[in-house]
């Protein structure tokens, strides 16, 4: 695991102080667990921005939708 050094407010040190009242062995743990859950939280919203740019590319291609209209019949319910 590679080792950082981090800058944080005083609020946020304090906070990250009581790892084991939220479960964790130590600080750091702490700290990968929030990074990842936030990495995750970014990807998610792109992942939605890219469905609703899809849809809109979509909406907007008749041909796109007679397509699917004509693939729908063989797929299952």
């Amino acid at each position: 695991m590679l080792q950082a050094k981090f800058t944080v407010e005083e609020a946020q040190a304090q906070f990250l102080s009581n790892f084991k009242e939220y479960g964790f062995k130590d600080k750091s743990s702490m700290l990968r667990a929030a990074v990842e859950y936030f990495k995750k939280a970014v990807e998610l919203k792109e992942l939605k921005k890219s469905a609703d740019l899809y849809a809109e590319v979509y909406s907007e291609d008749e041909d796109l939708q007679e397509l699917t209209e004509v693939a729908l019949p063989g797929w299952p319910k």
